[in-house]
């Protein structure tokens, strides 16, 4: 599974009071969450993700309240994948529930720029910065992770799973 899109950058402790601020939690609709994305730490976040993004983060990404909200308005924004130095665990998770790709990197954030072309290949755990001409692994996902991002999250995968046994 690869991906291939620009890097937007933010650094370390990133609640998810930043990512989707508490206001927006009335929403049910994951679209209108998606225009909310990351308002709460930058309001021309939408504006860069709207062609779809790679999110390269610093340490304890996505802390905080347990919310399923944040990777959804992240996910319905156009994020991609997300690449942190560490994640925290409930977030990462709920991101691969949802289907959104999440890989820990420890050595990739003081290598790229905002606006670098960045390729993932996430069965092989391979990052590729093509603006600046350089690789970093990552531990590959599991297959059984690729296949919940693959089906658009992990209650898709179940609808699956069933459909095939009845």
């Amino acid at each position: 599974m690869e991906i291939s899109s620009k890097a937007v950058k933010y650094g370390d402790n990133i609640n998810t009071d930043l990512i989707i601020p508490g206001r927006y939690l009335i929403l049910t609709d994951p679209q209108e969450m998606g225009r909310h994305a990351m308002e709460g730490l930058d309001p021309s976040f939408i504006q860069k993700s709207k062609n779809g993004v790679t999110m390269v983060v610093g340490h304890n990404f996505g802390s905080g309240s347990s919310r399923e909200q944040a990777p959804i308005a992240l996910k319905y924004s156009g994020v991609k994948c997300i690449i942190a130095k560490s994640f925290a665990r409930i977030f990462y998770r709920n991101a691969i529930n949802l289907g959104l790709p999440v890989l820990e990197v420890e050595d990739l954030w003081d290598k790229v720029d905002e606006g670098d072309l960045l390729n993932v290949n996430l069965d092989k755990g391979l990052i590729t910065n093509s603006t600046k001409g350089f690789s970093v692994s990552a531990q590959p996902l599991p297959p059984f992770i690729l296949e919940i991002i693959d089906k658009g999250g992990l209650l898709n995968k179940l609808r699956e799973m069933l459909a095939k046994t009845l």
